[in-house]
């Protein structure tokens, strides 16, 4: 018994549905390869960043509009605040990354941390007190979330947070193939960065103080007298110069000698905040730069300096006790002619400390003179 064939409306209206079937699947075959051109172009782009602000400011730029996201967050495991610190010295402006977070342990992130189990994207509705620690400040109608964790040689590094206003976006039930892929390639670009950015920093610093060097200072004084000139605040700089230094060497010895240098620049550093700069000239030399601070500011912290290290005698690792003092020259930034060259002025700014100590120095030592 032959089944009925169809009609040719039948066949029409099947046609029909095959087309428009057809054309919703190149539809989503164009949208997807659209997609995927898209974060490629994006991997190539963090791949090439070549700075920490350049690649996190890319993540956060780039990767909310090719994934049509609300924001996009990022969690950083920096347990003793090296990260945050030698960023923060290298000049990176923290207030222009407000969605990049820092925490000291891992567990802070929320992930299954059961040993031998590498942690698992977490997917799901969006719950405030459970999720504001990767969302500080989360757009209103923020609805799911992913939190990726961002592995390295399986070492939870931090997590990619990702959020929508679309609350099917993010969902348990949801593949994560490829966020986990999206997280690894961007965890690799983080250790990558951050790795050079530390060896930068040790290229620019004193091994034995942990001071800048000489090399930073001459590159820093130039941005800062820059950055004066543009938003018209107050620079100053101090020479700093260790009393008797021979004479500290030929008593205790050269290991002496080094302990007292790394002594006398803790104590200077007692004495700065975070966004001066402190850097070893060279031998007993320390030069200081004062962010927004006028002669009168800057003469106050050197003779609180002076006074920390000459109150009380500098403890030996041989167990003995030596007493020390420091003279310093203070200067001020007063050229903010914009037609002079910005090195020469630099040059100039150290070379009137410098004369101050002179003075300091001529005069008797243990004791603080202002460049006039």
């Amino acid at each position: 018994m032959h089944e009925p064939s169809a009609s040719p409306r039948e066949l029409m209206a099947e046609n029909e549905t095959l087309r428009a079937r057809m054309a919703y699947l190149l539809e989503q075959a164009e949208r997807n390869h659209e997609i995927m051109c898209r974060h490629q172009a994006f991997d190539l782009e963090i791949v090439g960043a070549g700075s920490f602000p350049d690649l996190v400011g890319t993540i956060f730029s780039t990767l909310p509009v090719i994934s049509d996201l609300d924001i996009v967050t990022l969690s950083l495991i920096d347990q003793n605040a090296d990260i945050y610190t030698v960023m923060h010295r290298l000049g990176v402006d923290f207030e222009t990354l407000p969605n990049l977070m820092f925490c000291e342990h891992a567990v802070e992130l929320g992930f299954d941390m059961t040993p031998e189990r590498l942690p698992r994207p977490l997917l799901g509705a969006y719950i405030p007190g459970r999720h504001h620690a990767m969302f500080p400040q989360p757009p209103a109608d923020l609805r799911s979330v992913a939190l990726v964790p961002l592995l390295r040689n399986k070492r939870l590094i931090g997590s990619l947070n990702l959020g929508s206003a679309d609350p099917s976006r993010f969902t348990p039930a949801l593949g994560t193939d490829f966020v986990e892929h999206m997280g690894s390639i961007i965890a690799i670009c983080l250790e990558n960065v951050i790795s050079n950015e530390m060896l930068k920093y040790i290229g620019l610093t004193d091994s034995l103080t942990g001071a800048y060097n000489r090399r930073y200072m001459d590159r820093r004084l130039v941005e800062e007298i820059a950055r004066a000139r543009r938003q018209g605040y107050r620079l100053s700089c101090m020479y700093i110069d260790i009393d008797h230094f021979k004479r500290v060497n030929d008593t205790v010895g050269h290991q002496g000698g080094d302990d007292v240098l790394r002594e006398v620049c803790t104590r200077i550093k007692a004495e700065l905040r975070m966004s001066d700069a402190l850097c070893r000239f060279g031998g007993e030399e320390f030069v200081v730069v004062l962010i927004d601070a006028d002669l009168e500011n800057a003469s106050m912290v050197a003779n609180r300096i002076r006074a920390s290290v000459a109150g009380m005698p500098v403890g030996l690792s041989t167990g003995e006790e030596v007493a020390v003092t420091v003279s310093i020259g203070v200067a001020a930034l007063t050229d903010f002619e914009r037609d002079h060259a910005i090195e020469g002025v630099a040059q100039e700014l150290i070379a009137s400390a410098d004369t101050a100590l002179y003075q300091a120095k001529a005069a008797g030592r243990n004791q603080v003179v202002t460049f006039a």
